[in-house]
């Protein structure tokens, strides 16, 4: 690619897992990738390891997030590609979700993917491109238990994107989703869904779990000019676990 082709993209919830993956392979393809993440510390790695820029940045705070914009654009003078990665991912079941904890997953997983792409999809029309790719989940597809919440701005993130693909396309812009399966990364390892490998990988169609480079391939085509007649769609990558 050369230096006037290069995009610049932000990739948030980046500093690590899924986000990360697909932070290297956006800069892979030669893009300049800005890493958002509310972990400044594990932005500023993966970007020093992939040549990127790092910014801290909470997605669910409007002003942070328009700081954001407003420092890629001084930077790169410009924003290209949007990847909505960032998101809480909780293991609770229903009897125990409070209206707290509720509005704290959706501030993150809804609020957010909302204020960036408000933030950076004005910015894409005024040059007549762009590619928004948000990182939904096959849980919306499977409906798995424990995480009603998190599965229903999973499910929100896909309508969003059904909703907006007919407003931006005719200003150059695509917007898309893919749904992951449950995925080998940092912090499912971290938790109680790390458990979940025991019933998901037999009955996927690939006898081994998921991995982070797994998914980040299928989100870097949707980023990609080759992907310009796909919009409003929802890519599921997770092994065969799901079928439709």
């Amino acid at each position: 690619m050369t230096e006037t082709a290069k995009r610049v993209a932000i990739v948030t919830g980046a500093a690590q897992g899924i986000g990360a993956a697909i932070a290297a392979e956006l800069a892979g393809e030669g893009h300049q990738v800005v890493v958002a993440d509310y972990n400044a510390a594990g932005a500023q790695a993966v970007a020093e390891r992939i040549g990127g820029h790092a910014v801290t940045v909470d997605v669910s705070d409007a002003d942070q997030v328009a700081a954001l914009a407003a420092e890629v654009i001084e930077r790169f003078g410009r924003i290209d590609i949007l990847v909505n990665n960032a998101a809480l991912v909780p293991f609770i079941e229903w009897k125990d979700i409070t209206f707290d904890e509720w509005r704290r997953v959706m501030s993150v997983n809804l609020d957010g993917l909302f204020l960036v792409t408000r933030a950076v999809s004005d910015e894409m029309a005024k040059a007549g491109y762009g590619r928004i790719v948000n990182i939904a989940s096959n849980t919306f597809v499977a409906g798995t238990p424990n995480c009603a919440h998190y599965v229903a701005t999973k499910g929100a993130s896909i309508g969003f994107v059904r909703a907006l693909a007919g407003e931006l396309g005719p200003q150059g812009i695509t917007i898309n989703a893919v749904a992951p399966g449950l995925t080998e990364s940092e912090g499912v390892l971290a938790g109680p869904h790390a458990a979940g490998f025991d019933y998901v990988v037999p009955a996927q169609a690939f006898d081994r779990r998921g991995l982070p480079q797994d998914i980040a391939p299928a989100v870097a085509f949707l980023a990609s000019e080759k992907a310009g007649w796909i919009t409003g769609q929802t890519l599921v990558v997770d092994g065969g676990h799901t079928r439709n």
